[in-house]
């Protein structure tokens, strides 16, 4: 869907020696910034944005999607708080089915790669949209791990190393596609996880999800939110997202395993951050609420950064972090 990626931003005509292009589990991006679920729609949304431009672009991952649609949780959903976002949205959407008939065709002529986000409440829930996406044109699958199973008493799919190693598994078993497993930051230990993951089949994972947290009014003597918990994303949660992504990356570079980094990446030296402790792609969020061309700033500003370390692509920022023997 979209272009071969080989659109590259206007900065990099100032470094010509400079390559964006990233792989990622076999799927070619243009650059390595790409705009994280739940927070660009269905991939249009912000196309009418002067000065939005899909090429600098890796890709744009689409808003979490259900077997059926869902309404969400009530609102409010949103809540600021220093550093940071709480969102409960509950993942509302219209289901598989509509998504993949109404949603996709439309970006098919976009220069940019699409990725489905898929959840559920069982494993057989998640390997039915898996399906249902297998049959359509996105470049490839994320798992949102993050949800309760219904069928396990409500423990998330992605805090126990055996329910990610069942999902993952009966999604891999459903589609041919590129897999790439969204882990939650709200274990002790990330890496079983995601080694439990990748033994079940992904192909990448995306590190991390957002922490959950509440929000209270006082005043009120109150939740905030209408489902009294969210997830916090944001520059808060940046420090936390670094060390994730570090430890994801002990267990997944010696495989070969991609890393999206995310969490709380709003310019380029962010994203130069998560690069060195071992990101290949880097993921723009709750930054897009407050500049929606965040993710556009931050390909290009990108260019020069690399070029200032002597590297002709971001693979040869990957993992790169010098560890100093103090």
């Amino acid at each position: 869907m979209g272009s071969d990626g080989s659109a590259v931003s206007t900065a990099a005509a100032a470094h010509p020696a400079v390559d964006l292009a990233v792989d990622l589990a076999g799927v070619r991006l243009a650059t390595p910034v790409v705009l994280l679920s739940g927070c660009v729609g269905f991939g249009r949304e912000l196309g009418g944005i002067a000065g939005f431009d899909y090429a600098e672009l890796g890709a744009i991952f689409l808003k979490g999607t259900t077997l059926n649609p869902r309404k969400g949780n009530p609102t409010p959903r949103l809540a600021e708080t220093p550093g940071g976002l709480l969102n409960a949205i509950g993942l509302q959407n219209p289901g598989a089915r509509e998504v993949v008939a109404r949603y996709l065709p439309p970006l098919a002529s976009l220069p940019t790669r699409f990725f489905a986000n898929i959840a559920g409440s069982t494993v057989a829930e998640y390997a039915e949209v898996a399906a249902i996406f297998d049959d359509s044109p996105v470049a490839g699958i994320e798992i949102n791990i993050s949800c309760p199973n219904v069928k396990a008493g409500g423990a998330a799919f992605g805090a126990d190393p055996r329910l990610a190693f069942e999902v993952v598994e009966a999604v891999r078993r459903a589609t041919t596609k590129p897999l790439i497993t969204k882990l939650s930051p709200n274990v002790t230990d990330i890496r079983p996880i995601a080694r439990a993951a990748i033994e079940a089949g992904s192909d990448a994972l995306a590190a991390i999800n957002t922490l959950m947290g509440m929000a209270v009014d006082h005043r009120k003597g109150e939740a905030i939110l209408g489902n009294v918990q969210g997830g916090l994303s944001g520059a808060a949660i940046k420090p936390v997202a670094l060390l994730q992504v570090w430890r994801v990356r002990e267990v997944a570079a010696p495989l070969g395993i991609p890393v999206i980094g995310q969490g709380g990446i709003a310019t380029a030296t962010d994203a130069m951050e998560f690069l060195l402790v071992g990101a290949t792609a880097v993921g723009v969020g709750t930054a897009l609420f407050r500049d929606p061309l965040a993710g556009n700033r931050i390909a290009r500003e990108l260019v020069p950064l690399i070029a200032a370390r002597g590297a002709s692509s971001p693979g040869e920022v990957t993992g790169a972090l010098r560890l100093v023997d103090r």
